[in-house]
């Protein structure tokens, strides 16, 4: 009798597992979505958003839910304000993230607070519900992570509140809007547009114009090419290498830059506090450098010409390249350096100044 009870019961634990096992392989691959159109947006809350490139006519869209409250995400794909756009629908006012407890994502903890929209849009407006997302307990445990495969000439947005967004090998006008998050692109071909609160950024081999709004984090730019290259950052350095452009604008809060072997006809660059580095591989028409404190070192090439006007509140003047001076007193130097046809001003409160030949 013990044996006949038994058998069934055994019988029916296995059924359900069994049964179990084709939605959590459903889980773990993914749900996909096409997405048409020239014009792509997408909002996730939690989570990642991957950007690559892709090929065929559609954007095709992979999601990837994560959490134990996963299940109560909802997907909706959908033409909003005139374009494509596919939205992560998350059931609370309060998200719990982990983040990088697990070491996947570049949430670092803390608390972020955005409105979002009954649509799943955000930072459109300030319009919606307010959302807190924590790494407290107590509030909806889920999270996406959306793989992107954008086929080239397509304007994509790329909208996350708190985690990692990447993009790799996307032809096309990228615009990225995070609020708490890492962002890291590389080999993109198109306008590049970065709008963070927080969190590092890392560019590298950009072809076309970008422009950078960040809050607080160290950002990274490497093989730049294009017309402009902005950048509109609060606080963290920002660092730089082979950078080819027209025109480079820097409003720095705090942090200072280092950027190394610049090429760009006008510079312009307005620093809070923080030490500067510029190196330059050639001639300009405009360097205007603002610096509230904090030193200043350009390095120039043999072939560089400019008219030179350096103020500096403390800290001293040091030219090490033949100039022909108008000017000079303690803390101001006037005066020109090759052929004069460029202009170099300086303006800085405190901090050394120094004008050096590239080795």
């Amino acid at each position: 009798m013990r044996s006949t009870v038994l058998r069934p019961l055994v019988t029916s634990a296995a059924l359900a597992a069994l049964l179990a096992a084709p939605a959590v392989s459903r889980a773990q691959a993914g749900e996909r979505y096409t997405m048409r159109g020239s014009e792509i947006a997408i909002y996730n809350l939690v989570g990642s958003i991957k950007a690559v490139g892709g090929s065929g006519g559609d954007v095709v869209v992979t999601v990837t839910r994560g959490g134990k409250d996963a299940s109560q995400l909802r997907v909706e794909n959908g033409e909003i304000h005139g374009r494509a756009s596919l939205r992560v629908i998350y059931p609370a006012r309060r998200i719990t993230f982990e983040g990088d407890r697990g070491g996947r994502y570049g949430w670092n903890g803390g608390r972020t607070t955005l409105r979002v929209d009954s649509d799943g849009t955000f930072g459109d407006n300030d319009e919606g519900q307010r959302v807190e997302i924590t790494d407290r307990s107590g509030g909806l445990e889920a999270r996406a992570d959306l793989t992107v495969a954008v086929p080239a000439g397509r304007r994509i947005d790329l909208n996350l509140a708190a985690g990692e967004v990447s993009v790799t090998n996307v032809d096309g006008d990228i615009y990225v809007d995070v609020h708490a998050a890492n962002v890291t692109t590389n080999g993109t071909k198109g306008v590049l547009s970065l709008d963070t609160g927080s969190g590092t950024v890392s560019v590298t081999d950009a072809q076309g114009d970008v422009t950078l709004d960040a809050g607080a984090g160290s950002v990274t730019l490497k093989q730049i090419r294009g017309d402009k290259l902005s950048v509109d950052a609060g606080a963290g350095r920002l660092r730089g290498d082979d950078i080819k452009v027209q025109s480079v604008g820097l409003d720095l809060g705090s942090g200072g830059a280092t950027l190394m072997r610049l090429s760009a006809r006008d510079v312009k660059l307005d620093s809070g506090s923080g030490s500067t580095e510029l190196d330059l591989l050639t001639d300009i028409r405009l360097l205007d450098i603002d610096s509230g404190s904090g030193g200043v070192t350009i390095w120039i090439p043999a072939t560089l010409g400019a008219k030179v006007d350096i103020d500096a509140g403390s800290g001293g003047i040091d030219v090490g390249v033949p100039i022909n001076v108008t000017r000079w007193e303690s803390d101001r130097v006037v005066g020109t350096i090759g052929d004069g046809q460029g202009t170099i001003r300086i303006d800085a409160g405190s901090g050394g100044i120094r004008i050096k030949k590239r080795p």
